[in-house]
């Protein structure tokens, strides 16, 4: 108890040294605004099907790890009924199909795209990029441009509007 008084002073000091440098307790700067970190964020585990031999398809979950999903995969060397039986159209079908919170994701879809899926809860099926882009993740050519692609929502009853352009 004898230390008690100098513990008080050195913590007073320590409050008064971090108020003058502009640092808050809650991670924000002096102007208030707070950084806004993935690894802060909870997202749920996404479920990848994919083929066993597709490299690109482990590339794209390499581009989700490292954004910090979470990601598992199950390889499939039957796809067609997989995208069957999650409803995901003929027209929209790619080489892989992921599911994460109650979304079908089909395709090289963005991670930032995911991310705004999973904030905003549209009522949809999910999102898909149709067919293998170049330049969308894991589909990245070396020496080539990338082609411009969208990502697409899609509902239940096959409709489906542009989600973002790329």
């Amino acid at each position: 108890m004898r230390y008690a008084p100098i513990a008080a002073r050195f913590a007073a000091v320590v409050v008064f040294v971090l108020v003058a440098a502009g640092c808050r307790s809650d991670g924000a700067d002096s102007s208030g605004i707070k950084p806004i970190s993935v690894a802060e964020e909870v997202l749920p585990t996404m479920m990848v099907y994919k083929s066993p031999t597709c490299g690109c398809c482990s590339k794209w979950v390499d581009h989700l790890r490292a954004a910090g999903m979470d990601v598992k995969t199950t390889d499939s060397d039957d796809m067609g009924s997989i995208k069957e039986r999650f409803g995901v159209p003929g027209k929209l079908s790619s080489c892989h199909t992921a599911v994460v919170g109650g979304y079908i994701v089909e395709g090289h879809v963005p991670f930032e795209d995911i991310q705004r899926l999973l904030t905003e809860r549209p009522d949809a099926v999910g999102l898909a990029v149709p067919a293998m882009p170049v330049g969308s993740p894991g589909m990245e050519v070396e020496g080539r441009p990338a082609d411009k692609y969208n990502v697409l929502l899609f509902d239940a009853n096959g409709n489906q509007r542009v989600y973002a352009s790329h």
